[in-house]
């Protein structure tokens, strides 16, 4: 979409939308819901591809989610962004393309879009991040070196939980990710944030690229108010380490305060991401 409603990006891309992560607090199955077509009721299979879009009994418009939150590759979005002008582009903002049900062949395909497009920035989130590393390291093994200044890898973390730390260890998940700090750009997603983080994980956090915090939205039984407290731990370190830190608008009620709402040098405007740090001025 040329417009979106999350304030870190300019665009959202979702040549694959669906999950089966099976987040209880997740808006992107809600929407897909919303607005799902048929596709299911006539559909064996666990994963889908589009070659072209689908068109709803009137067909007067085309089911963006023909098959509700399932795995859907949308391969005739492959090349929606190709001559349009250098913004900073959510990639799958409706799904996690690096589940571990994604076929690395789709995963290729979008990589070799995003090549075809250098003009933007591409930000990946995933809470799946391991992927990350099987990828790239699928692509060194055949010759093609994952080595671009305009993307972004981040991951999602909500709480203690998901860092899951023992005493001064990492999950092996997160430390995949901590593993490509100093080789690619990197950020952390705490959202929905949905619990303190210990000092030791706040600490760790300040080794990405970016930080960016926000709040549970929607009206499920259960969602959690972040305090401010939870928030306020994360800004003096961010300020300490001078780690740029993105506010999303759902903290406004709870920080009481202009938000800060910082980016990356890379994800400014002028978008910085060949090779020699030029600014792109493709259209």
């Amino acid at each position: 979409m040329d417009k979106t409603k999350i304030d870190w990006c300019d665009s959202t891309w979702n040549p694959v939308t669906g999950c089966l992560h099976g987040c209880e607090y997740c808006y992107a199955r809600s929407i897909a819901y919303r607005f799902s077509g048929h596709g299911e009721d006539w559909s064996d299979e666990d994963i889908h591809i589009l070659d072209k879009k689908i068109y709803g009994v009137e067909a007067e418009r085309s089911e963006p989610y023909p098959y509700g939150f399932e795995p859907t590759f949308h391969r005739y979005r492959l090349d929606e962004y190709q001559n349009k002008k250098g913004r900073n582009i959510f990639v799958c903002s409706m799904a996690d393309l690096f589940g571990d049900w994604v076929p690395n062949s789709w995963i290729g395909d979008v990589f070799e879009a995003c090549r075809k497009a250098p003009q933007h920035n591409y930000l990946f989130l995933t809470k799946n991040p391991k992927r990350y590393r099987q990828i790239i390291t699928d692509n060194y093994r055949n010759g093609r070196e994952v080595k671009m200044n305009n993307f972004w890898f981040g991951t999602t973390i909500t709480n203690t939980y998901d860092i899951a730390y023992n005493g001064n260890e990492l999950s092996v998940d997160i430390e995949e990710l901590s593993g490509l700090i100093e080789k690619f750009n990197t950020f952390i997603s705490l959202e929905p944030l949905l619990g303190s983080l210990p000092t030791i994980a706040i600490n760790w956090l300040m080794e990405f690229d970016w930080i960016i915090v926000g709040a549970e939205t929607g009206r499920r039984k259960g969602k959690v108010i972040p305090e401010r407290r939870w928030i306020q731990s994360i800004v003096e370190q961010c300020k300490m380490t001078g780690t740029p830190l993105f506010m999303k608008s759902s903290l406004a009620d709870v920080w009481g305060e202009p938000l800060i709402q910082e980016l990356p040098e890379g994800l400014r405007k002028g978008r910085l991401h060949c090779e020699h740090k030029r600014i792109c001025t493709s259209a």
